[in-house]
Order: C-alpha cells, then structure tokens, then sequence
C-alpha cells in the first residue's frame, strides 16, 4: 500500500496530456453598421471594435481627409467617434483603422448619411382674413434638409390649392422652405382646413416620419352684412303687451350691437348694447323708429338697420279747453279745443246738448270757433275720442254773460193814478246771470231805496207825496241798465195830509236768455235751478 499522496513515478507517464495553444486571429468591425441614416442635430457614436489583440491602437479619418466633426474616444480594444450633434460636415464616409503590433492593421468604413425634417410645418396668414379682401398663406417647412427631395402641397377641405417642388434647390445645409398661397376668402371659407403637406421621399434612406402634415381652420372676418330687425309678435302691438326686437347681422368676429331710438324732439336715446331689446309692458310712448347700428371692430365697418313700432291704445289724455275762458261776455271769440293726445287712429267729436238735444259741431283740426258768443251758445260741451280699443270722454260747460238788455218796465194801472189808489211796477229783462234790480225815488235832498216785498213793488194809497221820479236800476256782474218811471197822482184825498210811510213791492222777473219769440229750453231750466226768478230784497239807504 501507499501513503496518501505518493505518486508511482514509475507510471506517471502514462497519465501525462499536453493542451493545444489556440491563438485568435485579428479581427475588427464598425457599429452600427457600414451605412447609417440620421438626422442632422441628432447625436451619432460609431464604435470601432478588435478582437484577437490585447493591446491595439486605432485612428479615425474620412476618406475626403474632411474633419471628423466629432471626438474619439479609446478603450482597450475599441473606439468610439463621437458626434453630438450630428451637423451638415458630417455627411462622409469614416474610415477606422486599427493597428496589432505583431499582426498588421485592419482597417472599415462607414458610410453616415443625413438628412433634416424635425417638426411639421407651419401656416401663417399674412393679414387678418375680411372676406372679398386679398390674402395670403404661408406655409413653413423648419429646417429641411436635402431641401431638393422636398414636396410641398397647399390644400383646402381635401382639395389641392397649390403645388411646389424643390427640385432645383441647390442648399447645402438645412433650411426653412416656405411656399406662398395668395387668394380672396368667402364667408363660405370660415371653418374650412387649409392644409399644408411637406413631403421628404429620398430613396434608399429609411427613415420615418417622410410626411408631415399641418392643419388650420380658416377664420375669414366680415361683415357686418344683412342686417335685419324682427319683432316678436309684431310691430303692431297693443299697448300692455311684451315687445322683443332683436337685430339679426352676418359678421365675423361677432360685430357690437347699440340700439337708439329717434324721439319727437328730433333727439337720439340710446339703449343697452345687446342684440335683443325686450320690452315687457309695451306702452304708447314706446311708439317710435327704432335703429339698431352694429359695429365689427376688426373690419371697422358699420351698418344700421330700422324699424318703425306702432303701441295701439284706447283713447287717453283726451282734453277739452275753451280759450280765453269757459266763462265770456256776450260778443266775446271763444275757441273750444277738443283733442286726444299720444294715441294714433282716434276719432274726435264734438257734441253740445241743450237739455235732451245734442247737435254734433262740425270742428277743424278738433277746434270750433265762435265768433260772437251769445247766451244761445251756453251750455254743456262733450269731447269723444273713440278707436277700436275703446272710449274716452270729456265735458265742460260755457257760460256766457249777458248784461241786462231788452227790459221792459209796466206800471199798473197806469203812470197817472188818483190818490188812494195802488200802483204796482213789474219788469221783465233779458241777462245772464239774473239780474238784481232796485227802486229809488229821486228826491231833492236824499235818495229812497224803497223796499220790496216778495221781489215785487207796490205802492198802496199813493198822494200826492208819492208824485215823483223813480228810477229802476237792473244790473247784474257784467253790467246795468236804468229806467226812469214819472208817477203822478191827481186830486186830494179826503183822510189826513200825512206822508204815509210806502210800502213798495216790485215785481220785475228777470229770465236768462227769454228772446222774444222763444225761450230756450236749458237756459230756463238752468235759470228755475238758480233760482233765477226770485229778486234780491229792496234796501233803504239814506243818503
């Protein structure tokens, strides 16, 4: 037996094995690839890698002997050629050649390509949009590049507008392309898409997006145009009803709405700046021509539109007035007026009654004249305003004053009495308002008012005392009239000569208007009212 760990030398021979020494060859490649698409302002690292040498040198060139445009960067067994950002110069083909010591040099290219079109283009109106007025639309492409592939269409609502190919561009480095568009917008336009489409198609370069596509909604400013004002219900509206008036405009951007009203003065009132005006009570001095006036602050035009409204109503305000006065002297001009102010399509007449008779006045312009009043044009004159809608009435009464005048004075039984005898003194007159009458008895050193009894004078059991001139005076507050009355009385009586004291009682009834012929049915109804007949008391003054 052995001890652990002896070895039989005699037999190790037998068990000996010689591995094999593998060297590998020298070998290098290019990554990404030999051909490399990307996109200028982007950042590029190719990557030379060796394998089968421990300790390789490298060097990075083109092969136009251009500047790399980039850094290298070694490590062990490769390099790195680093462009951050990748920019036009770097359009070349690299060459990396690395060197082994004892085996040689190994030398790849790569081919990098570029190419630009980072963003979608971009569309510009050179003015604001007023529909009929010329405009122009830019469309942008940012930073194209090789600008000579380039396609560029305008279209609107799917339909080609404009074409451009850049095929003769000669650009060297990227740049923004613009193509132009000029045309007169319609109000149909507003809404539509104006479309620019940027195309990039360059064979053999894969790269995506090769299409890129802006839209915009046209915005065409107008207007305002058409403007119109409806009237709910109608322009034609019974007062106490809503009103809505609202002006209609075409215009873009929404055009600013002033609403005025001309009044009877000539002057303007305006309203709220809104397209609506609502009245909820509609009233008869609503009545007028209403004028909506909008503005579009962009196009800066205006345009107004009009409507007449017409509030119907019953009659009211209506007015009767005589001038100077409804109370006038006889001979006086009177004008009685008879109108109904604010309301249209009002029928005016003017009516007088005399107790049951009403005659119908003919007026002109609602106004009647008399010339000359007389007591015969007093009484109670009517106003009536009449429309579909109703009814309205006015009165008033014109008194007409009359001094007394046609008077008439009967002594009974006569002016030549015998003593003893009575003599009664009656009178009757034609005035407005009734006349007062008094007697006197002109005598040398005084004057004798003498008494009446009941409105009449009488003198009992005359002397010759009672000879004499006696005057009657008729007077009323517009003005008198005086008659003279001689009494004589013949022969002596046989009682005592002694002045008696005289009771006089004088009957003069005095009537308003009381023609000869007629007496006119209200005046002498008016003149029972006021107590007309009855005579004021005779009063003693001593003077």
């Amino acid at each position: 037996s052995r001890r652990r760990g002896e070895i039989n030398v005699e037999n190790a021979t037998e068990f000996m094995y010689v591995l094999p020494i593998v060297v590998k060859a020298f070998e290098m490649e290019i990554i990404p690839a030999s051909r490399i698409v990307v996109q200028i302002g982007e950042m590029l690292v190719l990557t030379c890698n060796t394998t089968g040498c421990a300790s390789p040198s490298f060097s990075w060139r083109t092969q136009m002997d251009h500047p790399l445009g980039g850094t290298v960067n070694n490590y062990g067994t490769y390099s790195t050629l680093t462009m951050n950002p990748v920019s036009v110069e770097n359009s070349n083909d690299y060459l990396c050649t690395a060197f082994c010591s004892e085996k040689g040099k190994k030398e790849k290219s790569i081919k990098v390509e570029l190419y630009s079109f980072p963003s979608d283009p971009v569309i510009e109106i050179s003015t604001s949009l007023v529909a009929g007025e010329p405009a122009t639309v830019i469309c942008k492409i940012p930073d194209v590049f090789p600008s000579d592939h380039l396609e560029v269409l305008l279209m609107k609502e799917g339909h080609t507008l404009h074409e451009k190919h850049f095929f003769d561009d000669d650009s060297r480095n990227k740049e923004t392309k613009t193509v132009t568009y000029s045309f007169n917008p319609t109000t149909e336009d507003i809404g539509k898409e104006i479309t620019c489409v940027a195309k990039l198609p360059i064979a053999n370069m894969d790269f995506e997006p090769k299409e890129r596509v802006t839209s915009l909604k046209l915005n065409a400013n107008f207007g305002p145009q058409n403007t119109i004002i409806t009237v709910s219900p109608s322009n034609f509206t019974v007062e106490g009803n809503p009103l809505k008036l609202t002006c209609v405009t075409e215009s873009n951007p929404p055009a600013q709405v002033v609403w005025s009203k001309h009044l009877a003065d000539g002057n303007i009132e305006h309203f709220i700046e809104n397209n609506v005006l609502s009245i909820p009570h509609a009233r008869f001095t609503d009545s007028g021509l209403y004028i909506c006036e909008v503005i579009n602050l962009v196009t800066n035009k205006t345009e107004k539109a009009t409507v007449d409204i017409f509030i119907q109503a019953p009659p009211k305000n209506t007015t009767l007035s005589i001038f100077p006065s409804s109370v006038v002297k006889q001979g006086e001009s009177v004008t009685i007026s008879c109108t109904s102010a604010d309301v249209p399509a009002v029928q005016i007449t003017l009516r007088k009654k005399t107790g049951d008779v009403i005659t119908t006045l003919e007026t002109e312009d609602g106004k009647y004249t008399i010339d000359k009043a007389q007591l015969k044009d007093a009484g109670i004159y009517e106003c009536i305003s009449i429309n579909k809608l109703g009814k309205q009435s006015q009165h008033i009464v014109l008194d007409v004053k009359v001094p007394p005048q046609n008077i008439t004075v009967l002594v009974y039984p006569s002016e030549n009495v015998k003593e003893g005898e009575n003599v009664t003194i009656t009178c009757s007159t034609y005035s407005n308002p009734p006349s007062q009458m008094v007697l006197k008895k002109v005598q040398q050193e005084r004057e004798i008012i003498l008494p009446s009894v009941n409105g009449t004078f009488t003198l009992y059991n005359v002397t010759k005392n009672d000879t004499g001139k006696y005057l009657l005076d008729v007077f009323n507050e517009v003005g008198n009239n005086i008659k003279v009355i001689e009494i004589a009385v013949i022969g002596k009586l046989e009682k005592r000569h002694q002045m008696m004291p005289l009771i006089i009682a004088f009957s003069c009834t005095t009537a308003i208007a009381i023609p000869v012929v007629a007496i006119l049915i209200y005046v002498s109804r008016k003149a029972k009212i006021n107590g007309s007949y009855s005579l004021v008391k005779a009063l003693r003054l001593k003077v």
